[in-house]
């Protein structure tokens, strides 16, 4: 059994050898230094790097850093020279306290390959702390009555350094009536002693002064020092009396600050200090009580100092204390009772608790609307409440229990009269002045449906730009209903009727709760100048209600019709027209015209006509009327113009941005042989208007008649279905001023001062357009030929 523990043993130890071999291979070693406390900077601690085993070469390319677990700052590795050194000041006191012991530990890691040392840094203690005591000054209170070898308590001074350095020695100041009790080392925890060897007499001496000193083992040493002041006392053997035991008082409350309640009077046998008599009061006082009174501290005087207050406490138990100033002191005691006398300082305090949100307005009489609860804290009749309502209100109040009311209906209900009720219940108390308190009550009148919605006026006029965004918004239709809740919820609809052969929905919609009405589709002013409609509005009560508004949308002109040429016809025309004319014409004379019109309003309709120039820049011999579209010549034509001329008008509209076409004239200029042709035929037709007529517009007087036909035709038609039309309605009339700015304006008059329906084209005003237009040409014509 030995022989196989001693094998185990030797088995131990050989794995611990190898365990501690392995450790030491992997770098985990650990290096202690040392250095004293408050070392400057740059103080040398040691080779760390040398004693590690590592090259200096080595330290920057592996990573060579320190770590600390405490402060980092305090020591600092050169890692050109592998020095380690103090970096900042190091207060052992401040790092360890009072530990006997105080090291750093640092962390030394080294990568490729990685290894980690540790090392330990002992700070070792200097003596840079002198000895302290709790005060410069110890006050001590001797009786002169104490006997011989009484122990007097001192507090010993206190060293932050350790060791040798901490180890300290005291001396008295010399003095004949005390010396001086240190403790041995192993009983520290022993205060300090001052030992009376002679007795005091305080007629002798009253005072004494000593100075106790400490000091430290230091090199070099240090000390410290504290005064002990010794007052000598008299013998106090007699304590304050007061007059009574008892005192009673009674005190109104809300009485003001500074107020006198009693003045006490306690005497005392002793002379001097030991007679001289402090009031206070006693320990057991509450902080109320504190905060209430004041007591005078030499004469006895208690006053108020706070709220006195009968509802909070009735009565008051203040215990006194009277000390006198001997030593030790000597204490007596009295009670003071004093009773808070009520005055009618509080109002009284209602409470309300209604029983429901609204009344019906057709709730019996009688029906309980809420309950009241009236309340007063003071005492007897500053106490008693009698409540009253506000005149002019169908409610009473019918008393259930004392001091709680029942508010009642007493009269019917109208809310269309009156919608709420703000009831003011009022109470009073029995005091002298009584005092009172107000609430109010608010009573709501349930509605019933019996108004419909209605809108601020009955019709609305709204101007909408064509040609705008579909879903637009282009006005909100806003009704009030005066009644409440459901009832009062007003939704709106659109009053379906036909517009031409569209429904009206097609064209607008209105949002059901706010009320906005939007167009559904782009408008145009050309197809649609008035758009009229109506929008109902009804409420949510049972059965809805419901009332309409009218809105006359007049959909404003914008510029988005060019200016579109008419047909070519003899005497001027739209496209290419062809002219011939004779050289010998003078200046000013009318060749030819061009006509166009605009299918916009305004000033978007309004035509001006301006000649193209030349390519070559010459200058033409003919002109063009600014706003009649008349070709004349300038001068009298040449033998060099061109026998042919191709003129380019331009025709642009006022509008914005401005619009154009462009006509092209063609004319042919004809020598003076075949002019005197030309001359000699038209003095024929001039001296024979029929044959000129027949000649030049056959086709003319053919169409003339067809058309007239026509019309007669069409209008006997169209009066029958005029007169059997609604009378509400009635459609825009057109004119011959066609594309002119003032038919446009004229227009525009005549379709406002009628009830308006989408204007479309009809068949009077579209054979009559033709009709004018052929008169028109024959008009042209005659004056051509008459030229």
């Amino acid at each position: 059994m030995l022989a196989s523990g001693s094998g185990d043993q030797r088995a131990r130890r050989l794995l611990l050898s190898l365990l501690l071999l392995a450790w030491w291979e992997t770098g985990s070693c650990q290096v202690h230094y040392s250095v004293p406390e408050e070392a400057k900077h740059g103080t040398f601690v040691g080779r760390i790097a040398q004693d590690l085993g590592l090259e200096l070469a080595e330290l920057v390319p592996r990573l060579f850093r320190v770590a600390s677990k405490s402060r980092g700052d305090l020591l600092e590795v050169n890692l050109q020279n592998g020095i380690l050194f103090v970096n900042s000041r190091i207060d052992r006191e401040e790092l360890c306290g009072r530990s006997a012991e105080c090291s750093l530990h640092l962390e030394v890691v080294v990568e490729r390959p990685l290894q980690v040392f540790h090392v330990v840094v002992e700070v070792k203690d200097i003596n840079d702390n002198p000895p302290v005591f709790p005060a410069t000054r110890k006050n001590l209170f001797i009786s002169e009555s104490r006997a011989l070898d009484s122990h007097f308590s001192l507090e010993g001074a206190s060293d932050a350094d350790t060791g040798v350095n901490a180890l300290l020695t005291y001396r008295l100041s010399s003095n004949e009536y005390f010396s001086l009790e240190v403790p041995t080392n192993e009983d520290q925890v022993k205060p300090l002693q001052l030992v009376l060897k002679k007795p005091l007499d305080r007629e002798v001496a009253s005072e004494l002064l000593l100075v106790l000193k400490a000091t430290d083992g230091g090199n070099p040493e240090l000390t410290g020092t504290v005064e002990v002041q010794i007052t000598v006392l008299d013998v106090n053997d007699n304590a304050p009396v007061f007059d009574k035991a008892v005192y009673r008082v009674k005190l109104l409350e809300n009485t003001r600050n500074g107020t006198l309640v009693i003045r006490l009077n306690a005497s005392d046998l002793d002379e001097g200090s030991n007679s001289h008599i402090l009031y206070s009061f006693a320990t057991d006082v509450s902080p109320d009580t504190k905060a209430s009174f004041c007591i005078d501290s030499a004469s006895g005087e208690i006053k108020v100092n706070g709220k006195i207050d009968f509802e909070e406490t009735k009565l008051w138990k203040l215990r006194i204390e009277a000390v006198d100033k001997g030593s030790p002191p000597m204490f007596g005691h009295c009670t003071i009772l004093i009773e808070v006398l009520d005055i009618n300082d509080n109002h009284p305090e209602l409470q309300v608790t209604s029983l429901s949100l609204s009344v019906p307005e057709d709730a019996p009489l009688g029906t309980v609307v809420a309950l009241i609860s009236a309340n007063d804290p003071d005492a007897d009749d500053n106490g008693q409440v009698i409540c009253s309502l506000s005149p002019h209100v169908p409610f009473k109040l019918v008393s259930t229990f004392k001091n709680y009311y029942s508010l009642v209906l007493d009269s019917a209900l109208d809310r269309e009269s009156v919608s709420d009720y703000a009831v003011v219940v009022t109470a009073r108390d029995g005091g002298s002045p009584p005092l009172s308190a107000t609430a109010s009550v608010s009573v709501e009148v349930a509605d019933v449906n019996d108004n419909a919605p209605t809108f601020a006026q009955p019709e609305y006029t709204v101007f909408v730009k064509e040609n705008n965004p579909p879903g637009c918004h282009i006005f909100t239709v806003s009704a009030r209903d005066v009644d409440a809740q459901e009832n009062a919820l007003v939704s709106y609809s659109l009053v379906e009727r036909r517009v031409g052969e569209r429904a009206l929905s097609s064209y607008v919609s209105v949002h059901a709760e706010s009320g906005k009405v939007f167009a559904l589709q782009p408008l145009d002013h050309e197809e649609l100048e008035l758009l009229q409609f109506q929008v109902s509005a009804r409420d949510a009560g049972v059965p809805p209600l419901g009332s309409n508004v009218t809105l006359q949308v007049f959909v404003l002109d914008q510029n988005d019709n060019a200016p579109a040429l008419l047909p070519p016809g003899a005497g001027g025309g739209g496209g290419a027209v062809s002219q011939l004319v004779s050289r010998s014409v003078g200046a000013g004379h009318v060749v030819a015209k061009v006509r166009a019109v605009d299918a916009d309003s305004g000033y978007n309709a309004w035509l001006s006509y301006e000649l193209q120039a030349a390519a070559g820049g010459a200058r033409s011999p003919f002109r063009v009327g600014l706003y009649t579209g008349e070709i004349s010549t300038t001068r009298v034509l040449e033998e060099a113009d061109e026998p042919r001329q191709r003129l380019l008008v331009v025709v642009k509209d006022h509008g914005e941005p401005v619009l154009a076409a462009t006509a092209t004239v063609l004319l042919s200029l004809v020598d003076n042989g075949q002019a005197s042709k030309i001359s000699s035929r038209l003095s024929k037709e001039a001296t024979d208007p029929k044959l000129a007529l027949v000649d030049v517009n056959v086709y003319l007087i053919i169409a003339t008649c067809a058309v007239s036909s026509l019309l007669v035709l069409t209008l006997l038609l169209y009066t029958t279905l005029r007169c059997s039309a609604p009378p509400t309605e009635s459609a825009c009339a057109c004119s011959s001023a066609v594309g002119s700015w003032s038919y446009s304006q004229e227009k525009r008059q005549r379709c406002a001062l009628g009830r308006g329906r989408p204007r479309r084209t009809s068949w009077p005003s579209a054979l009559v357009f033709p009709l004018v237009r052929v008169l028109e040409i024959v008009e042209d014509n005659r004056r051509f030929a008459g030229t």
